[in-house]
């Protein structure tokens, strides 16, 4: 029978196997690196099908080349093509109606959002005359209530003043015994 501290070592022994193991077998192994193929130049491609896929190539009718899009340039200038001759994206769209096309889809967006915002806006907050109708109603309420208040007030001192002078009909008043003698 092994002793307690040979066992013990046998299984940290074990243990440290094992996770050598699992760290070996969990590391990937790197791939071979090859060298990257430099990208074709936008000049190799001699129509507009093969030239305007590309993201950073820009065709020209004019001229019939394929040129790189100049990054630097929002729009490509004159020089390197008329913005009428030129594609970008696809053959069938020349770049001047591109821009005016998004130009207009991004103007109908912004004045869309715009709209949304003050209907949203305008919803939420009362109308003028809404707001009018309820001072009135407001005003008419109050001055309702004062006048009912006047009312009782005023009922209450000709309460008053009849039941000093007798006048009143009901049997609270000291000398309504002698009445009906």
């Amino acid at each position: 029978m092994p002793s307690f501290g040979a066992l013990g070592h046998t299984l940290s022994t074990s243990l440290i196997f094992a996770v050598a193991f699992l760290c070996v077998s969990f590391v990937s192994q790197g791939e071979c690196q090859a060298t990257p193929v430099p990208p074709t130049p936008c000049s190799s491609y001699k129509n507009c099908d093969t030239c305007v896929p590309h993201a950073k190539c820009l065709w020209c009718f004019a001229t019939n080349n394929c040129t790189e899009y100049p990054v630097t340039w929002l729009l490509p200038p004159a020089k390197l093509c008329p913005l009428s001759q030129a594609r970008w994206g696809v053959c069938w769209l020349n770049f001047e109606a591109l821009i005016i096309t998004m130009a207009v889809v991004g103007g109908i967006i912004l004045l869309a959002i715009a709209v949304c915002c003050c209907c949203c806006c305008c919803k939420k907050r009362p109308s003028r005359f809404d707001r009018e109708e309820e001072r009135s109603a407001k005003r008419r309420e109050e001055i309702r209530q004062r006048a009912e208040e006047r009312k009782v007030e005023r009922m209450a001192r000709h309460d008053e003043i009849r039941r000093k002078y007798g006048l009143m009909g009901d049997t609270d008043h000291p000398y309504s015994k002698f009445e009906n003698e």
